[in-house]
Order: C-alpha cells, then structure tokens, then sequence
C-alpha cells in the first residue's frame, strides 16, 4: 500500500498532498472529540506497527494495514491518524516516501473514512452478530478500496508501471480476506468487552 518516492508523476503527489491537507484539517479543526485523543493514539500506534511489517512479493510487497479497524474505531478521525502513522514511518524507518505521504494517506485514508460508513449500517439493522458480519465487511472494503485507488495512481503515472498493478492486486487479495477475518473478530470482541469503542455502537440495542 506504500508508495515509495521517485514512483509517482509530480502531479499525482502533489494531488496527494492537497486532498489530505484539506481533509485532514478540516477533520482535526471540525470533528474531532478532544477526549477520544487516547483512543486515537492507540490505533495510530497499532496502524504503525501493522503497516511495517510487509512481505516483498515481486515488485511490490504485502501487509496490514488496518484503515478498517481505524475506520470502525475512530470515525473520521481514522484520516489523520493515518496520516500521523505514514509520517512516522516514513520519517522513522523509510518505509514509503516524504513525497508520497500525501497520496498514501489517501490512498489508506479514504478507505478508512469507506469502512466507517459501512459499520455504521449496524444501526440500521437487526440480525444476530452484526456487528461481527459488518467490522468484517468494512475491513475486507477497506482493502479492497485502497488496491483499487493504488492502481489508479499507478495507472494514471504512466504505461511503464501498468505491468505492476496485476501483482499488486493478486498480491493484496489475502490481505482483503485476513482483514476482514481481523476486523471482525475484532468487532465482535470489543463489542463485548468495551462496546464504546465501536462507532455507531448504541446501548441497550440488539447485537
């Protein structure tokens, strides 16, 4: 999911930079619960740590990256936190590039804001284990976004990097599956230990 630098045309980071500047000032300066900033600080530290752990597969490489768990934990606030773990990864261990932090952030941030959106369907239903069914959904989307936005980027750089996008797809398609499994579990574990953790979670609601 890491897009190191010297990949990408100017105009596609430099896209990257202005999309996650705007949205991630808007979010921090609008939306953002002071008092969810212990919360926010553990699942930046678990998105860091999950992210650098990767297996190079041909010419790309595979890990987690948890934008779903940060998505159904943290809400918007999931784009920032983001962005806090791709600066310190980049700075830290040169995992990824500083000219791509912006459009990495995206390319992780926006699946995150997805994977939100779709947890939050578990107020509008009632069938056993949804919380479960849909943290497993919003991780399995939340990659499976992420690949799809990844190859536009490679896609829109130029025909020299189209031979790479049938690895990074095939490479990344366990992922989807692991995080969904992941996210899930998760899901379905807070909800039982620390409900308040879950966004759109609501007391005394049928799980």
């Amino acid at each position: 999911m890491h897009i190191s630098d010297g990949v990408l045309s100017p105009q596609v980071w430099v896209s990257g930079y202005v999309i996650t500047g705007a949205l991630a000032t808007y979010i921090l300066t609008k939306k953002t619960d002071i008092s969810e900033i212990p919360k926010l600080s553990v699942i930046t530290a678990a998105v860091f740590v999950a992210s650098l752990i990767h297996i190079p597969i041909g010419p790309t490489s595979v890990h987690l990256v948890l934008s779903g768990l940060a998505g159904i934990t943290l809400g918007l606030a999931a784009f920032p936190a983001i962005l806090v773990a791709l600066i310190l990864q980049a700075f830290l261990f040169q995992h990824g590039g500083i000219t791509t932090i912006g459009i990495n952030t995206v390319n992780m941030g926006l699946p995150a804001l997805a994977a939100y959106g779709v947890f939050l369907a578990v107020t509008r239903t009632n069938i056993k284990g949804k919380y479960t069914i849909f943290g497993g959904l919003a991780g399995g989307i939340a990659i499976a976004l992420g690949i799809a936005l990844l190859s536009l980027c490679l896609l829109s750089t130029g025909e020299y990097l189209e031979y790479v996008v049938p690895y990074v797809v095939v490479a990344h398609l366990p992922v989807v599956a692991i995080e969904a499994i992941v996210v899930g579990a998760f899901a379905g574990f807070m909800l039982r230990v620390r409900p308040q953790l879950l966004k759109g979670y609501k007391p005394r609601e049928v799980v």
